[in-house]
């Protein structure tokens, strides 16, 4: 297989070249070597498993005809190849296939596993290595891999900005679009959600898209977005019982930090998004002091800055609360039971509603 290639003028040890083919090509030069051990326990391979998930969502976008994949799949070879200098950076690539697959895929292997289920005939660009024995092969493949990839709060704070993006992401694009209304708009939480645009901020934003996310899942939310003015329902809903909490606790919450109140904590934060679920669907609390007098069940109930939490029978200082599953659960089941307990004491002192008057009983 031959190939019209360009030169990079990288490493002075290693040949860099670049090309196009089609998807169905790169697997008949490159194999895709999965990491385990032989019956020996010598480590073979390197290639983390297949995530079927990420597959089929790659593939699901490169089935628009309007997809683009710029991303280079990246193949290293040890031998069984030569390269013509054609002059002006350009190259002859010639890829010997007689005695099998000579290539091995160092970056791109999810990227070229959807491409090899799809029947487009997709051509993607091939970063082409060549390394000197399978040690340097190994050795290219940490140091490519090992770079650090953009943080997900980056990512997840410009997705609102993108479109046809697959349903996962499009769920968080919804909740991040509502986290950056909440800490940039005139709510109860503006400036106090820690994200790439708003590095002062304490409450971690993706903390705050989890409760969102799962409140448009199966929450509130669900229907207030599907309403007009869907976003700005949930904004203020979200800015409201904020408002609330900071009235209910002030000493917990101005002036205070993750590391001071558990109540801006993440395992707070999470704890008390399912208070305010509790308190709008079963209460159908809206207004700020809707959620403020829901909540006053927990006053002297909670040690946010101090002392012990007495929960389910297990005691816990203050700050020993982390952001760990067990502990959000933990804490969710003490604040929404006694939420509950509440809200169904007030149900039973509640009276009776007046009966309209029959046919029957005229």
């Amino acid at each position: 297989m031959t190939y019209l290639a360009v030169y990079a003028q990288q490493s002075s040890e290693h040949t860099v070249l670049s090309f196009a083919a089609k998807a169905a090509d790169v697997l008949r030069f490159a194999s895709i070597e999965r990491i385990g051990r032989d019956a020996q326990g010598e480590l073979s391979g390197f290639q983390r498993p297949q995530v079927a998930a990420h597959i089929r969502e790659i593939r699901d976008y490169l089935e628009k005809p309007n997809a683009v994949l710029p991303n280079p799949i990246v193949v290293a070879f040890t031998d069984r190849v030569t390269v013509e200098d054609l002059g002006n950076g350009a190259a002859q690539l010639a890829i010997d296939l007689s005695s099998g697959v000579p290539g091995l895929v160092v970056d791109g292997q999810q990227r070229l596993s959807a491409l090899a289920d799809m029947e487009r005939d997709f051509q993607v660009f091939v970063s082409a290595l060549i390394c000197r024995d399978q040690a340097e092969l190994r050795r290219q493949f940490v140091l490519i891999n090992n770079t650090k990839p953009l943080p997900k709060s980056l990512i997840y704070e410009l997705l609102p900005t993108v479109d046809n993006l697959p349903p996962r992401l499009s769920r968080r694009s919804v909740a991040s679009d509502l986290t950056a209304r909440l800490n940039f708009e005139n709510t109860a939480l503006k400036g106090y959600i820690k994200q790439h645009t708003c590095p002062e901020g304490i409450i971690a934003d993706t903390v705050m898209q989890k409760i969102i996310m799962e409140s448009l899942s199966n929450g509130v939310m669900r229907e207030l977005i599907r309403g007009p003015k869907g976003g700005e329902r949930c904004v203020r809903l979200v800015s409201n019982f904020f408002e609330a909490v900071k009235k209910v606790w002030p000493e917990a919450w101005h002036g205070q930090k993750p590391n001071s109140s558990r109540l801006l904590h993440g395992a707070g934060i999470q704890a008390m998004g399912d208070v305010m679920e509790v308190l709008a669907e079963r209460g159908e609390a809206r207004t700020v002091e809707d959620f403020r007098s829901g909540m006053e069940c927990l006053r002297g109930k909670t040690a946010w800055t101090a002392g012990e939490w007495h929960m389910d029978g297990e005691v816990r200082r203050w700050n020993s609360l982390q952001n760990v599953n067990r502990d959000v659960a933990l804490l969710k089941h003490y604040l929404v039971g006694i939420v509950k307990a509440d809200l169904r004491s007030k149900a039973k002192r509640a009276p009776a509603p007046l009966l309209e008057p029959t046919v029957d009983s005229l």
